[in-house]
Order: C-alpha cells, then sequence, then structure tokens
C-alpha cells in the first residue's frame, strides 16, 4: 500500500520547507484541492491536522539540530518559534516532557524521521471495477469499515450491501485469514468463506490481491450493552464463545502452521524497556516494583501458560451477536501460535480501551464475566489464573510502545497509557476476581 500521490506530495514538500511558512492553503492550492478538501484527506490519512503535523516535524528537526550540538535559541528561530519558551511549550505539550529529559530518555543524538502508515485510497469506482470479477450485483452499496474505534477508514476492508465484505491488503495475512476460514467451517464453526471470482479462483490477484468473503451474521455489540446492567451476562458469553473458538482453533491448527509469537521475550526485550522509558517522560507514575515483578513473577508463569492456534485480534468489533448471542467471529489474518490467555485478556483490554470515563468503574465486572463464561468452558488452568494480570499488563506494554512509535497512532498510545496505570491500580481487584 502507499501514501496517496496528493499527501506524499505534500510531506515531501514540508519536509524540505521546514524553515518557512507553510499553511494548509498553500498545499491545497499544489494539489489543486480545495483547502476543506485537501484538510480532510491530510487528517484522514496522518491523523493529524495539517498545522498539527508542521509543528511535529518542527519540533523532530530542532531537536535534532540541538542534540547535534547547535544552540538551541538560533535553532528553534530557524524553526519559526518566536523565542525558546514558545518552542520549550509546544515540545512538552506534544512529548509529555522537557526537550532536555527527552534527550536524556533516549539517548538522542539525532531524531529518525516518524514512521508513517502508508495507505492508498480507493475511490467507488475503482472499488465497483474491482467488484466486477466476481458474479455480484456491483451496484450493491459499498462502505468503509472503520478501525480506531470508528476514528479512521481502514483502507483495506469493506461492506458490500448486507452480504459481503471485500478485503486487501498484506498478501500473507490475507492468505493466513482465508486458510483458517475455511479450515473453521469444516469443524462446523461459523465462519467468513471466499467467494469464487467468475474464472472460479478464492482471490483476485494482480497488482493488489483482493477476495471477497461472505459476511458471518450479526454485529458488534453496543457500549451500553457491552459495560450497561447485563455487562456481566454478556461478559460470560464472550469468555465461552472464546473457549469454543480456541477448541475449534486447537483442532485445525496443524493445518493452518501458524506463526509462533513468544510473547513474554517480545515485552522483555522490546515492550517493557520502552514503557519504561514512556513512564518517565509521560510521567505515569508507575513504581519500578511494577516491572522488577512483571519479569520476576510472569517469567516464573510464563512456561506453564497453554500454547495453541489464537485469534490473535478478538477485538469487540471481530465478535458478532445476533439477538444477544455470539453469532461468529471474524478476520483471522493475526492469528498465530500463543498463550491462549492472550485471547481472553484481549477482549477485556479491547472493550476498556473503547470505555468512557465513566465506564471504567465497571470494566473488573465485564473482566471477571469474561473469564468466569471461558474457565466454564475451557478451565483455565491455576497458573493461567495466576498469570491473568500479567497477560493484560503485556498486552498494554506491547500496545502502548506500537502505538507511540507511530504518528498516525499515537493518540491510541495515550489511551493504552490510562488503561495501563488503572490496571496497574487495580492489581489486587484482578487477582481477586479467582
Amino acid at each position: 500500500m502507499q501514501i496517496p500521490d496528493i499527501i506524499k506530495a505534500g510531506l515531501d514538500y514540508i519536509e524540505l520547507n521546514l524553515k518557512t511558512d507553510i499553511t494548509a492553503e498553500e498545499l491545497a492550492r499544489m494539489a489543486n484541492y480545495s483547502t476543506y478538501h485537501y484538510y480532510r484527506l491530510f487528517a484522514s490519512v496522518m491523523d493529524s491536522s495539517v498545522s498539527g503535523y508542521i509543528i511535529k516535524r518542527r519540533l523532530d528537526h530542532a531537536l535534532s539540530e540541538i542534540a547535534g550540538g547547535r544552540k538551541a535559541v538560533d535553532v528553534v528561530l530557524e524553526y519559526g518559534f518566536e523565542t525558546y519558551a514558545g518552542f520549550y511549550k509546544a515540545f512538552t505539550k506534544m512529548y509529555g516532557c522537557s526537550p532536555k529529559k527527552y534527550l536524556s530518555i533516549y539517548h538522542i543524538h539525532k531524531t529518525k524521521i516518524p514512521k508513517v502508515v502508508n495507505m492508498h485510497t480507493y475511490n467507488e469506482k475503482e472499488l465497483r471495477q474491482i467488484l466486477s470479477n466476481w458474479d455480484v450485483d456491483t451496484q450493491l452499496p459499498i462502505e468503509d469499515v472503520y478501525i480506531m474505534n470508528g476514528a479512521k477508514p481502514s483502507g483495506t476492508e469493506w461492506t458490500v450491501g448486507d452480504t459481503y465484505m471485500l478485503k486487501t491488503g498484506d498478501r500473507e495475512k490475507l492468505m493466513k485469514d482465508l486458510k483458517v476460514a475455511k479450515a473453521l467451517s469444516k469443524q462446523g464453526f461459523t465462519s467468513s468463506l471466499p467467494v469464487p471470482t467468475k474464472t472460479g479462483a478464492e482471490y483476485l490477484d494482480g497488482e493488489a490481491l483482493f477476495i471477497l468473503f461472505t459476511r458471518v451474521r450479526g454485529c458488534p455489540l453496543t457500549e451500553s450493552e457491552k459495560l450497561g446492567s447485563d455487562r456481566i451476562a454478556y461478559g460470560e458469553k464472550y469468555g465461552k464463545s472464546l473457549a469454543r473458538l480456541h477448541k475449534a482453533l486447537k483442532e485445525v491448527q496443524n493445518d493452518v502452521l501458524p506463526d509462533a509469537f513468544d510473547l513474554y521475550a517480545r515485552v522483555i526485550e522490546w515492550a517493557l524497556p520502552n514503557v519504561r522509558q514512556q513512564n518517565i517522560q509521560w510521567s505515569m507514575g508507575l513504581d519500578e516494583s511494577f516491572f522488577s515483578d512483571y519479569t520476576e513473577t510472569f517469567g516464573k508463569l510464563y512456561g506453564k501458560l497453554p500454547k495453541q492456534l489464537i485469534h490473535r485480534d478478538p477485538h469487540p468489533g471481530n465478535i458478532l451477536f445476533i439477538n444477544g448471542e455470539v453469532s461468529g467471529f471474524i478476520s483471522f489474518a493475526l492469528s498465530e501460535l500463543n498463550v491462549r490467555l492472550w485471547d481472553v485478556c484481549y477482549i477485556a483490554t479491547g472493550i476498556l480501551s473503547e470505555a468512557s470515563d465513566d465506564a471504567y468503574k465497571v470494566w473488573l465486572d465485564v473482566l471477571g464475566g469474561i473469564l468466569h463464561g471461558y474457565d466454564s468452558e475451557g478451565r483455565l488452568t491455576a497458573e493461567e489464573k495466576q498469570a491473568v494480570f500479567y497477560v493484560i499488563c503485556s498486552i498494554q506494554m506491547i500496545c502502548i510502545a506500537f502505538f507511540e512509535s507511530h504518528d498516525v497512532y499515537r493518540p491510541l498510545a495515550e489511551i493504552n497509557r490510562k488503561m495501563l496505570e488503572y490496571i496497574v491500580r487495580h492489581k489486587e481487584q484482578i487477582k481477586l476476581i479467582f
């Protein structure tokens, strides 16, 4: 996938002209767009306003030159800040700490250009042309599938009427999604199957790979359902359905040949050190004992936890309900060999990530419902019950480290830092669930 050429040209122009005045109006004229439409396109791709992106790049470049030994006052003036105090205020707002503290935390000598999520945007005409390769009504309504709690179109998935789902993206992940869906269907589990093209192929393969899936009937729960008066009952339904899914996945894992994921090693080697830095940077308030306890206690438990093929991405949007009962799961592109407790904890953290501030106070009820529901069908081991808090923290640390390292996802890093702080404060209540 690629950044749309119009936006890429704007990003390149911004990068070359950071020491001059740049406006959204100027970039829009270059792209032959109205300012309004250019602004919306830029925000949808970059998850930032034009002005916000420019400020961040100026901060990054200025910090790089300061780290390289140039006089700070001279640098910030060149990048359009009227005073060092103005630069300091903008930097602290963007990064949560002073420039000096940031440099000391990350040992920075030169700031790298931040990674961005590349996205090619398909327009409706292109999508209908792609659909013409299947024997379906090409006039069916096509709707974006939104991610990031409904804030951003995925750019890779679209609903086609009420019956189909069109997907593109990473070939390996798409083929894994297809393989798991077919294997689960053979086990009698509800899954999303491919619709043959007019030539009888399972997918359309060209410059990009497209698969048209039948849609699993149902829709995700609303926030009021997940966190309302029936939250424990719905939590139990999530848990029981995951246990049944895991039984089906275990039966097919030899056919799928999933990649193995070492959760503990990934956290210890990458996520935990990063979160320890962010803890200082953003004043999260996590005591060093949290990190040492995680390392020691989870290190002893990890090798004893059951591992198998799991969904890996069972957030609330990927679990569908009809008439209050789970009708099926969708999107197995990330399936892997991992601790089965990951899925059980991930649905709980996914619900918390979408919750309003008031809903935080009832989340422990939901977590308890999910865990007890799973245990009633899948029987958690003693070690799994002891590891719940640590697996939840593993998920949060991975999310925090990943989201903070990608500018387009940085708002999600803030949400997940807040979640981790809350979870750590409620460690004892989580341990008392069993």
